[in-house]
Order: structure tokens, then C-alpha cells, then sequence
């Protein structure tokens, strides 16, 4: 039977029905089922407390970033850079960066939806006056036709701002780097300093011991003693402080891990990298010009900021392609009374109240703010390096004051023991030369300290490694990829360090 021939309820079901079920098939198709992920914070919470660092996936992670180290086996000795590659497996900060980038990788997917077209069923009937009997039944498909070019911006802006994402991925690792290496090397400066208070505090008692023996015997005064007690006491607090010191630096390890702080207990760290650093610059060219413009121009938050100024470029472009409005069209179809129509409808936004202007006066002002922005971190920058710098010469000085005040002291403190070893002077002033060059040993192990604190400080600055080769395993722009990819889960590693691209 020829449609024509069909009654009108069945010529219409059957032209809409095909239209319904297509559609719904391609709906379904396309559809995506909700899956509910609850948090539960026992679990979450007994997952952190279980993490240590002999979980054998961190030890293929290691081994597969740096094969000439050790697995991360309980036995491994942990260095700065095995600890800043278990500080990326574990720390949150990690995986809330990835979070962040797998959204601005779903908006890309949100800027390339095509619109999707409109159904709209247009019943009817004619009055009884005319014809009580006549329907009318028609429909219409809409389609939203984008003009100048505005799917291609919005992808644009999004593939922007996936790069800032990426960017930031990299920074949030640098600064997690950071934690692991500050709180590594107030560890070394607790340690060292324990050892160096534990020196003169053997002295200092030798000291009290044999001004207590001349007191009872009447050889030295009650002044003396106090005095010298006074100094024992206070090596003895400083010695507690200093174990405060190195307690607090190894929990602060633990967390910028990301691991309980039991998971250090028994792990063997190696602090021997603060002690010869492997970028220490030779004489005091800390900031070389060339260091100094990379970091300028390609340190990863310079470059996120960078990605986020452009997406703002192209939201602009964005705002002004949506002056010229959109095309809806719409073919239809309409049954009325026995006679087949055909209809098409244009619909046109007429852009005579406004042309869009609120929208692109926004987005200029959110450009304007983001080249403010990458202005005042560039400047923030400058003023970093300057001031690790400035720390770092000041530091070198007051350890070559110490140096000579040291050598000066040991030369005093020789002449000393040869004068007590002829007989010229008593026990005390051996000792008391003992004290006096510890003190100054200190002190010259705090303007160490500082010198290597500025290093670090430097270090943050530059985005270039101070002390290991940090800087090959971080991946940076410049430099060759390597087997650690930041972009991705930390248990999945590319081979080529290369991310996909969108």
C-alpha cells in the first residue's frame, strides 16, 4: 500500500515513529550509566596509614625511573632521589594535579559537541464550525548551525587550558620535590648539629668535672663553677633541641612523602647529598644569565600561566565570533487534510539590542588580568632568585669569616696543648681551646646552613636542581623526556615520557 494511500494517524506514525526510534537509538547509544563511587573515610584513612616504602609497586616505579638504584626494597637506602620519586607515587597533592588536568582534558571533549537538533510535535484539530473531523499533525527537526567559526575557538580555549593543566601538573611536582628536600636537609642540619653539640658537650663536662675537683680542694672558686655549669647545662638543652629538631624533620619527611611517619622508622636515609651538592655553582655565579632567563620563560608555573593568558586570547576571539549569530533550521513536515506540506524554518537571531558586547568586555578585562598576572609572577620570580642570591652570597661570606676564625683558632688551640705538653699550663686551658673551637665550628655549620637553605631556595627559583638530577626525572620543557611521565597515573609509565596529545 502506497503511504497516500494510508489514513492519516498511520502516514503520521509511521514518518514520526522512524524519526523517534533513530533517535532514540542513537541516544542509547551514546548514553552513559551513572556509577556510584562513595567515599568511605575508614578506608581511605586505613589505606594512608598502611602506605610504606616497601610497597613493591613504588620499587618497579623506582627501578623503572632510575634502573642504577635500588628497588625500594625495606633494606634500599633512601636518598633525595628515590625520596622525591616515592614522594610522586604517594603524595595527594599528585593526584589531585592529574584530577585537575583530567578536567580541563574532559572540557576539550565538551568544546567539540556538535549541538544537538530539536524534535517538536505540532498537533491539531480544525474547529467544528469548519471541520469537526479535520486534523492537522506535523513536526519539526531543528538544527543549530554555528557561524564564525566558534567550535573551533571553543576547542581553543580548551586545549589552552588543558596546557596550563599540564603545566601545573609539573609545578605541583617541583613543589612537592621541594617539601621532600627542605625537610631532608633541616634533617642533615639536625643531625650534623647533634653531632657537633655532642663534641663540645664531652668537653664542657670534662671542664665541670675538673673544676668541681678544685673547688673541694679549694683551688678554684664557686664562680667558676657555676659558670662553667651554666654552659654544660645549656649544651645539654642544646643537644635536646637539636633532637627535637631532627624528630620534627623526619615527620615533616613522612608527610611531604606522603606516608605515616612509622614508614621511616626503619628506612635507611642518606644525607650525604648535602654535603657536596651537585650543582653547587663554582665561586658565586649562582644565578648565571642563561639559568636565569629559562626560568624566566620556561619555568612550568611561567608556562601554565602563559597557556592560561592564551586561552584568554582565544576566549576574546571567542566572544567576538558570537556577534554574528547562530542559524537554526528546522524541515518539517505537516499533514492537513489530506494535503502533504513541506515546510523550512530559518531562525536568526537579529543582533539589534546588542552585539554581544557585555560578554567580549568580560573576556578583554579576564585577558588584561591574566598578562597582569604572568607580569607579576615574572616579577615574583626575579625577586625570588635575587633573594636566594643575595642569601646565598651573604652565607658564603660568614663562612669564610668562620674559616678563618677556625684556622685561627686551631693554630691558638696547638699552641696550646704544646704549652701544656711541656708543662707551661694546666689541663683547663686544653680543654677551654677544645670549647672555643667547637663554638666556632658551629657556628660555621650554621652559615652552611644557610648557604645550603639558599641553595635550595635557589633551587625552588630556578626550577633546576641543586642537588641531585632532579631535573632529569621532573620533566621540564628544554630538556629530553625521560621514562616519568607526570601526565599519567604513577604506576603507568610511557616509555617516552611523551603525553598524548588532545
Amino acid at each position: 500500500m502506497r503511504d497516500e494511500d494510508l489514513p492519516v494517524a498511520k502516514r503520521f506514525a509511521r514518518i514520526a515513529g522512524g524519526l523517534i526510534l533513530g533517535g532514540a537509538a542513537a541516544f542509547l547509544a551514546g548514553c552513559a550509566s551513572y556509577t556510584a563511587k562513595p567515599i568511605q573515610p575508614d578506608a581511605t584513612a586505613a589505606a594512608l596509614e598502611q602506605r610504606t616504602l616497601s610497597d613493591p609497586t613504588l620499587g618497579r616505579f623506582i627501578a623503572d625511573v632510575l634502573p642504577d638504584r635500588a628497588s625500594g626494597a625495606s633494606s634500599a637506602t633512601w636518598d633525595l632521589s628515590t625520596l622525591t620519586l616515592a614522594a610522586l607515587y604517594f603524595h595527594p597533592e599528585m593526584e589531585v594535579s592529574r584530577s585537575k588536568l583530567a578536567l580541563a582534558r574532559a572540557g576539550v571533549k565538551t568544546a567539540r559537541q556538535t549541538p544537538n537538533p530539536t524534535f517538536k510535535l505540532q498537533p491539531g484539530q480544525y474547529p467544528a464550525v469548519i471541520d469537526a473531523s479535520s486534523w492537522t499533525i506535523g513536526f519539526i527537526v531543528s538544527f543549530i548551525l554555528e557561524t564564525a567559526g566558534k567550535r573551533e575557538k571553543r576547542i581553543e580555549v580548551a586545549r589552552n587550558l588543558v596546557e596550563a593543566a599540564r603545566q601545573d601538573v609539573i609545578t605541583a611536582a617541583w613543589q612537592v620535590r621541594g617539601g621532600v628536600r627542605s625537610a631532608l636537609l633541616d634533617l642533615w642540619a639536625a643531625e650534623r648539629r647533634r653531632t657537633l653539640i655532642e663534641q663540645r658537650l664531652t668537653v664542657q663536662l670534662q671542664i665541670v668535672t675538673l673544676l668541681e675537683g678544685r673547688f673541694t680542694a679549694g683551688d678554684a672558686s664557686a664562680l667558676d663553677v657555676a659558670r662553667e655549669r651554666i654552659n654544660l647545662s645549656q649544651a645539654r638543652l642544646a643537644l635536646r633541641d637539636s633532637e627535637r629538631q631532627a624528630a620534627d624533620a623526619r615527620a615533616r619527611l613522612a608527610t611531604a612523602v606522603g606516608v605515616p611517619g612509622r614508614a621511616l622508622e626503619a628506612a635507611s636515609l642518606a644525607l650525604g647529598t648535602f654535603d657536596n651538592p651537585v650543582g653547587m655553582p663554582e665561586g658565586t655565579d649562582l644565578a648565571a644569565n642563561a639559568l636565569r632567563r629559562r626560568a624566566l620563560q620556561e619555568r612550568t608555573d611561567v608556562l601554565g600561566l602563559l597557556a592560561e593568558y592564551d586561552a584568554s586570547q582565544a576566549s576574546v576571539r571567542l566572544q567576538i565570533a558570537k556577534q554574528y549569530p547562530d542559524i537554526t533550521l528546522g524541515p518539517g513536515y505537516t499533514y492537513d487534510r489530506g494535503f502533504d506540506l513541506y515546510s523550512l524554518d530559518l531562525n536568526v537571531e537579529l543582533p539589534i539590542f546588542n552585539q554581544n558586547q557585555g560578554p567580549i568586555a568580560e573576556a578583554e578585562a579576564r585577558r588584561k588580568e591574566a598578562g597582569a598576572r604572568f607580569v607579576a609572577l615574572q616579577a615574583k620570580v626575579i625577586g625570588e632568585i635575587d633573594r636566594a642570591r643575595a642569601l646565598f652570597l651573604a652565607a658564603v661570606r660568614t663562612i669564610a669569616t668562620a674559616d678563618t676564625l677556625l684556622r685561627d683558632q686551631a693554630r691558638q688551640r696547638q699552641q696550646i696543648e704544646r704549652a701544656f705538653r711541656l708543662g707551661e699550663t694546666d689541663r683547663l686551658a686544653p680543654l677551654a681551646a677544645q670549647v672555643e673551637q667547637a663554638i666556632v665550628e658551629l657556628a660555621r655549620f650554621e652559615a652552611l646552613v644557610q648557604q645550603r637553605e639558599a641553595l635550595a631556595s635557589m633551587e625552588d627559583a630556578l626550577q633546576y636542581s641543586m642537588y641531585d638530577s632532579g631535573s632529569l626525572y621532573i620533566r621540564v620543557p628544554g630538556q629530553a623526556a625521560t621514562k616519568l611521565n607526570l601526565l599519567r597515573e604513577p604506576g603507568s609509565i610511557s616509555p617516552d615520557g611523551q603525553d598524548k596529545p588532545e
